[in-house]
């Protein structure tokens, strides 16, 4: 199994009332930031059977931004496993309802995806160390009960390569 992993994009600052903290959206940047995340996906013919996000609201309008820009055209699911206190044991829970499927993009929030991120990688009896940057995506392979990172792009480094690319094609007289 494939596993993507989403970290909602950026919302801005959290707000001091867990329940408006809940419905706090997502900013202008983590807009353009699911929009660029998207079409890195589609541009590398990423295929999900499902996505899984996380109830908030700006990890569900990321997991909608994201998965338009990809073409996907299934429900989006939601699952508590994916909210902030989600734990190591919920999202086992969540794998185990998805074992039959190729591949799966969930969408969560640090500092319990990184958590699972790094647990994902480990040696049993170890933690890695992995820290998603809001917007950033890593995808693992999971074989049994260990998996491995194949790779973890963040909006920076999308927007570096973007521009690298804008630049390569300009025509020579125009550059700087």
């Amino acid at each position: 199994m494939v596993i993507y992993f989403l970290r909602h994009a950026s919302a801005g600052l959290p707000l001091d009332s867990p329940g408006k903290d809940e419905k706090r959206g997502l900013d202008r940047e983590g807009i353009a930031q699911c929009g660029l995340l998207g079409r890195f996906l589609a541009a590398a013919d990423v295929q999900v059977e499902a996505i899984v996000s996380s109830p908030l609201k700006r990890a569900a309008q990321t997991a909608f931004l994201v998965g338009n820009e990809m073409g996907f055209d299934g429900k989006i699911q939601m699952e508590a496993a994916l909210r902030p206190a989600g734990t190591f044991a919920d999202f086992r829970a969540l794998l185990e309802k998805h074992r039959k499927q190729d591949a799966i993009l969930v969408v969560g929030h640090n500092p319990n995806l990184s958590e699972f991120v790094g647990k994902m990688i480990s040696v049993s009896g170890c933690e890695a160390a992995v820290d998603l940057k809001k917007g950033a995506v890593a995808r693992i392979e999971l074989r049994r009960n260990s998996g491995e990172l194949l790779w973890c792009v963040t909006p920076r480094i999308l927007r570096a390569l973007q521009a690298t690319v804008a630049e390569s094609v300009r025509p020579k007289s125009s550059r700087k």
